[in-house]
């Protein structure tokens, strides 16, 4: 599981989808735009969604499990990004369009 870090929260998803997430949010910073990012929680923490805004000026750090950079899908980063375009923002989904549930890590001093 890789994962995404951001104003001290830390969300895994596979490297495959992060990998595919890295692409979209990095073309939206270079063209000098926000984005935002929802996902499903984990089914641990009940059946919601959560959102981040994510500006060009955000440290984001992505963190890969395994060293083998995944294969990129041309199609899904498409997809992606027709979603980061939308209103609702870049919804995190698979290539087949199925929303994915994230694995969440909070930092411990947020009692969570």
């Amino acid at each position: 599981m890789g994962s995404i870090t951001f104003d001290s929260r830390t969300v895994e998803f596979d490297d495959r989808t992060l990998a595919h997430l890295q692409v979209v949010i990095v073309q939206r910073f270079r063209a000098g735009s926000s984005v935002l990012m929802s996902w499903l929680d984990p089914l641990k923490v009940g059946d919601g969604r959560s959102a981040v805004w994510l500006a060009p000026g955000s440290i984001v750090h992505f963190k890969f499990a395994g060293s083998r950079s995944p294969a990129i899908d041309r199609a899904w980063i498409e997809a992606l990004s027709r979603s980061a375009d939308a209103g609702s923002g870049l919804i995190v989904a698979a290539e087949d369009g199925h929303l994915i549930h994230a694995q969440d890590h909070y930092p411990s001093n947020r009692g969570i």
